[in-house]
Formats: C-alpha cells, sequence, structure tokens
C-alpha cells in the first residue's frame, strides 16, 4: 500500500515525468501497456485482439488540460479514431473511452459544461456508428461532475458508459442508482490516491465492497461491465450471472491492455465476453504510473528493464 501510494503520487511529479518519458528503457515496459503513440497502432492493436474474440474500447491518452483548444483536439482525436473504426465494422466490438478531464472538465468557469460541448460530438459520432461511449471515472473530485454529464447524454444516448470505483464509499449508493434498463456501468477498484474520508484503504475492504457493488449491478436490469484481472472477483462474477439467469450477451468482464493477455483468451474462448480497454497516445506518463501502482510484478518489470538497458 504504501509503495502504491507512492506510485500514484509520482504520475503527478513533473520532474520524474521527464526521467521517465525521456528514458528509452522505459519504452519496454510501456510498449507492454499501451498499443503505441499513434492512431495505426491502435487500429493493429484492435485487429490483433478481434482476431482472438477480444473485443475493445479505446482511450487516447490525455488528462487534465489547460484550456479550449486542448479540450478540441480531444474531441478531433477521438473523431478521428471513430472515423479510423468505422471501415471494420465492428460495432460495439469496438467502443471508446473517455475522460471528461481531457475535455476541460477541470477548467475554471464552467469546466463541466465545456467537458459536455466537447465530448456530445464523439458521442453523437460512435451512436452513428452503432457503438457507445464510456466516460472513465477519475478521482473522487470529479464524480458528481461526471455522473452529471452522464445524465445530460443519456437523455439521447442511453447506452452511454459509466465507471464506478468500488474504492469509494458512495460507490454502492451509486450502483444502486445506475443499475437500471440500459445502463452500462464498469465496475473497478480504483486506481487514484484517495483520502481515508472517503475511500477504503485496505485492500480487503476494497475487495468486499467491489463484491458489494458487484452484486447490486448483476441483479440489475442493467449490462454490468466487471473491470477487474483478479481471478476470484471474476469467478464470483460467473457465479453472480448464473444466479440471476443472464445470459453471454448480458454482461462482459474487461481487462487492460497488456495485463493477462493468455486468460483474456482463455475466457473469450470459453464463452465469456471479454473486452480490453487499450490506450494509445503520446501521453501515457500518469496512465503507464497507475499500471505499476496495481501490481508490484510491474515495478519489478519496469525496474529489472531498466537495469537490463543500463
Amino acid at each position: 500500500m504504501v509503495l502504491q501510494k507512492a506510485l500514484l503520487a509520482a504520475s503527478s511529479r513533473p520532474g520524474l515525468r521527464r526521467f521517465v518519458t525521456g528514458n528509452p528503457a522505459s519504452r519496454r515496459v510501456v510498449d507492454r501497456f499501451v498499443a503505441g503513440e499513434g492512431l495505426a497502432d491502435a487500429l493493429a492493436a484492435v485487429r490483433a485482439l478481434h482476431a482472438d474474440g477480444i473485443d475493445v474500447t479505446l482511450d487516447h491518452l490525455g488528462e487534465d488540460i489547460t484550456d479550449r483548444a486542448e479540450g478540441e483536439r480531444s474531441r478531433d482525436a477521438y473523431l478521428a479514431l471513430l472515423e479510423a473504426l468505422a471501415p471494420l465494422h465492428l460495432g460495439r466490438g469496438a467502443e471508446v473511452s473517455v475522460k471528461l478531464l481531457a475535455f476541460g472538465q477541470a477548467l475554471p468557469d464552467g469546466g463541466t459544461e465545456l467537458a459536455l460541448q466537447l465530448v456530445k460530438p464523439v458521442v453523437e459520432a460512435a451512436t452513428a456508428l452503432g457503438t457507445t461511449v464510456t466516460l472513465d471515472m477519475e478521482d473522487s473530485r470529479t464524480v458528481d461532475s461526471t455522473l452529471a454529464v452522464l445524465a445530460q447524454l443519456r437523455e439521447d444516448h442511453p447506452a452511454t458508459g459509466a465507471v464506478l470505483q468500488a474504492a469509494l464509499f458512495r460507490s454502492e449508493d451509486d450502483a444502486k442508482a445506475l443499475a437500471v434498463t440500459g445502463s452500462r456501468v464498469r465496475l473497478v477498484k480504483g486506481a487514484y490516491n484517495e483520502p481515508a474520508t472517503v475511500a477504503h484503504q485496505d485492500k480487503k475492504a476494497v475487495d468486499a465492497a467491489y463484491v458489494r457493488c458487484l452484486e447490486i449491478l448483476m441483479s440489475g436490469p442493467g449490462y454490468p461491465m466487471v473491470g477487474s484481472h483478479d481471478p476470484a472477483l471474476i469467478e464470483r462474477a460467473h457465479e453472480l450471472a448464473a444466479q440471476n439467469s443472464r445470459p453471454a450477451d448480458s454482461w462482459e468482464v474487461q481487462m487492460l491492455y497488456g495485463i493477462r493477455p493468455v486468460e483474456q483468451r482463455r475466457l473469450a474462448a470459453a464463452g465469456t465476453r471479454v473486452r480490453a480497454y487499450v490506450p494509445y497516445g503520446v501521453d501515457w506518463y500518469a496512465y503507464f504510473m497507475r499500471r505499476l501502482a496495481e501490481r508490484p510484478a510491474n515495478v519489478r518489470f519496469f525496474l529489472r528493464s531498466l537495469v537490463t538497458q543500463s
């Protein structure tokens, strides 16, 4: 837990960011978790995963921005992505995930309204393509704003997806509110350094909260998306699906690109709908640091790569 908090804190340190992004050895590890920096790289990953029977959700990496123009660039990057996906005819086999902070959510004087304005054309384009958008959930300070944008988007695009982080105390109540017909909800443990006033700090407590939220979503009429690499939680998801007589196409397991790829293929071959979260783009540092924080094995892999390179 101490190492995790240190890595999450490091995700916002400019000095360390320059060191990691400027070190050629970092690419050996980054390439495991990030499909690449360009659109062509992302499409290559989509094709490879689709050949293995795995669906995708694509994330053009980018988080906090400083002005509207940067938010417009995020919008345009997603519109270009959706245009490039059209010839593949994958429908909901290829959807997109967006971070509202990359659309201006945190900007002063109307950030939430700006994020809604800029993300709406992306959602409209996805709907026209026969697919959808999921709004990623970031740190606890953004939850109310993100859910407000979600509610407005769902008025015309009811399939717009939400994300809940089980670590947050509030997520059980949010799960109850979102577990409605047509609602798509990705449940994750949470990868942000949250204070004890708003989030569980102990792994066992987070796991228990995850199961409680999962039980709510699986027993409701919505479409649960089980965002986890934990074998015990995935097994529990299968048990709950059976208990609630859920057909295979009424829920899915989501895993990060590069994490447990063999298990992703095994689950898909066994009949579970599996979707890989595929990030791409040049602004990969914060995402990468959160992946290191999630598993000690990722840190060892990173350090071993640095030593080998040097």
